[in-house]
């Protein structure tokens, strides 16, 4: 079986050699605008193949002035690890640590440090660069390089072919799940028409295959297919591609917009509710922020929901879907200041200090409502007697009812849309709600739980993990007798939870994980 495809992604400060160092580990030159070449600084992105052994990744070279964060987080959000590149005679700069930040917001956890210049600084700078670089990244392997001169090369090499190891999307097949693919370039091509690339974020593109440009919703047909200049019928998740498009003229289709299927899970909107998972605090106490989702941005205004969520009021529409990872910056003065996952992309208009996650109460669902209407309601039940709270709508009803007849392999968001009769975004938004109110656990954006079926199974997790010390994937999946799917989506979220920690291939009892099971 072939090893998934990934892209990787360069981060770092203005003039640490990251060009420098694709080229010595790719042999092409990624600085291809007149303007780069004469300023001898990236502007736009940069891209790559990268061979690595029997695999071949996709790479993205990203600028590093803190005036271009912007493109760095589009080409950034979709990248399955990192090559954080640190020059030995400078150190940790402020834009090393911003990039770490924006990866941190997005979630990528897997990478490699690169120390080059090393052949500019004395044995004693040399080491203090090393150290500096390891107390700010410990978990990642540290390689020291100077490109010019293709030392240290190989040897980054093999530390990426060992991290690459590690990573494991898991999941549904690219076939179960609708492509998406936010562009990062637009352009003509004579004789060719329309020409769009970026990374493919899920699915699978086949040649022929009927599109839909968001957000004007213009239709289009995948004429053909290119992957790092070689055609394809066909492109995977993770991987670079580049689409000539048929029925959209070049002025139809720019960066930022996304290349899906008709009636998928993406959609415009000017509202999302986040759960925040970096910097929520810096987040709420901004009254405007800049919002980057794909590779498109919006201003807008922050509502804080508690808990470490908030509702942004985009000034400009995004093309947001379920589980989608943004990142928040600070309009003025600049700087990223965190972000999380998207928790509702079409949520309706909350109140300051109004949580989205409504009360759980045995048996009931009910929507959680701001202080005023709640006193008012007070003052007509004194008057009227008590009014029912609102319940879950009927869609809601009928996909719980089928989550609960799914039992310990419940259906997906496709699947639960089918049997239902609704889109796929009515039943997104009908899970949402089941969750929200407690009804339902969601594991990741395609494996949502009914309360007593996650129960059970984490409760047999913990208990497997605690008698055996640790366990894998596999050991998972082999007790439970589940698909890999179910079982990776049960253990990243345990790991998430902290009642499991991952090292490596093994998952770990952590902080969590020893309170009473069973």
């Amino acid at each position: 079986m072939d090893a998934a495809p990934l892209t990787v992604g360069t981060a770092g400060h203005i003039d640490h050699g990251k060009t420098a160092l694709v080229r010595a580990l790719t042999g092409r030159d990624t600085d291809r605008l007149a303007e780069e070449r004469r300023r001898g600084m990236s502007i736009e992105l940069g891209f790559a193949p990268l061979e690595l052994g029997d695999r071949r990744l996709s790479l993205i070279d990203v600028p590093g002035h803190e005036r271009f964060v912007r493109t760095m987080i589009a080409g950034a959000g979709g990248i399955d690890l990192f090559v954080l590149v640190v020059a030995a005679d400078d150190g940790p700069m402020p834009q090393t640590l911003e990039h770490l930040r924006v990866l941190e917001a997005l979630g990528v956890e897997a990478g490699v440090v690169a120390l080059t210049k090393v052949d500019l600084v004395d044995a004693e700078r040399r080491r203090t660069a090393a150290s500096e670089c390891t107390a700010l990244m410990p978990a990642a392997p540290l390689v020291e390089v100077s490109a010019p001169r293709g030392e240290g090369v190989e040897e980054l090499r093999a530390a990426l072919v060992a991290v690459t190891a590690s990573i494991d999307h898991g999941g549904a097949p690219d076939e179960e799940v609708e492509p998406v693919l936010h562009v990062d370039r637009s352009f003509t091509v004579t004789g060719h028409g329309t020409v769009v690339t970026g990374t493919l974020r899920s699915g699978m593109l086949e040649r022929g295959r009927r599109v839909t440009v968001l957000p004007e919703g213009r239709e289009a047909r995948v004429r053909s297919i290119e992957v790092h200049d070689t055609a394809v019928d066909r492109a995977a998740a993770h991987q670079r591609v580049a689409l000539n498009l048929g029925g959209v003229g070049p002025d139809e289709v720019r960066r930022g917009d996304v290349i899906t299927i008709p009636g998928g899970a993406v959609a415009p909107t000017h509202r999302i509710d986040a759960d925040l998972t970096l910097g929520a605090a810096e987040i709420v106490a901004e009254r405007r922020v800049q919002v980057h989702l794909g590779t498109r941005e919006a201003p807008a205004r922050v509502v804080d929901l508690g808990a470490s969520a908030a509702q942004f009021r985009l000034e400009a529409p995004l093309l947001a879907r379920l589980g989608d990872r943004l990142v928040v910056r600070r309009i003025a003065p600049p700087g990223t200041l965190g972000g999380g996952t998207v928790r509702d992309p079409s949520p309706p208009r909350r109140g300051s200090g109004r949580s989205s996650r409504p009360d759980e109460r045995a048996g009931t669902v009910e929507i959680r409502r701001s202080a005023a209407p709640r006193r008012r309601q007070a003052r007509v039940e004194e008057e009227t007697g008590p009014t029912k709270a609102a319940g879950p709508s009927e869609l809601a009803r009928v996909l719980l009812a089928e989550l609960e007849a799914g039992g310990d392999r419940p259906p997906g968001v496709a699947d639960l849309a089918e049997r239902a009769g609704a889109d796929r975004r009515e039943a997104e938004r009908a899970l949402g709600e089941l969750v929200a109110a407690g009804a339902a656990v969601r594991l990741k954006p395609g494996v949502v739980y009914t309360p007593a079926a996650f129960e059970r199974l984490r409760d047999r997790v913990l208990v497997l993990v605690r008698e055996r010390g640790s366990a894998s994937i596999a050991e998972v999946r082999d007790e439970l007798g589940l698909s890999r799917r179910y079982a990776l989506a049960l253990l990243e979220h345990l790991d998430g939870e902290r009642e499991l920690r991952r090292d490596g291939e093994r998952h770990y009892p952590g902080r969590r994980g020893s309170r009473t099971v069973g």
